[in-house]
């Protein structure tokens, strides 16, 4: 038998693995050009002067280019996940009020904001008395990051 069909069918098994084992689709394109390159290789087939391994390595690469490009987006499509906003990400960026006093050497500091109490502290350290309109900036677990301002625009 052929060595040529042994080294298309070694590249055909070694991409294969290799997508098995990765998480993405990274080499299903090769495992494409790999198998086109067998059966010209099994056909015998050669380009105009190319010797048949020349013809075999063209056929690999314009065959995995087109594999690529064709499916690619499709792929990409179904491999990203869209980012869905839970409960919590909803107040991000949002003004609360503070029902306890925030002071993050106690620690202590409570907010309220779309119709819950959150435990908060403070981005920058600052003492926020109670009363005083913050804005959320970030969450951290259970805890609410807020930053206190004087042109807090309250938002609902």
């Amino acid at each position: 038998m052929n060595l040529l069909i042994w080294l298309w069918l070694g590249a055909i098994v070694l991409f294969g693995v290799a997508e098995v084992i990765t998480e993405g689709m990274v080499s299903i394109w090769f495992v494409a050009g790999s198998l086109a390159a067998l059966l010209a290789c099994m056909a015998e087939w050669s380009l105009g002067g190319m010797s048949e391994l020349g013809t075999q390595v063209v056929v690999f690469a314009v065959v995995s280019a087109a594999a690529l490009v064709l499916t690619r987006p499709l792929v990409r499509r179904f491999m990203t996940r869209p980012h869905i906003p839970t409960n919590s990400d909803r107040v991000l960026g949002m003004t609360a009020k503070v029902t306890e006093a925030v002071d993050n050497e106690k620690p202590s500091g409570a907010v309220y904001v779309d119709g819950k109490t959150w435990t908060a502290r403070s981005t920058d350290g600052t003492v926020i008395p109670t009363g005083t309109q913050v804005k959320i900036q970030k969450i951290e677990g259970v805890k609410l990051l807020v930053q206190y301002s004087e042109k807090v625009e309250v938002t609902k």
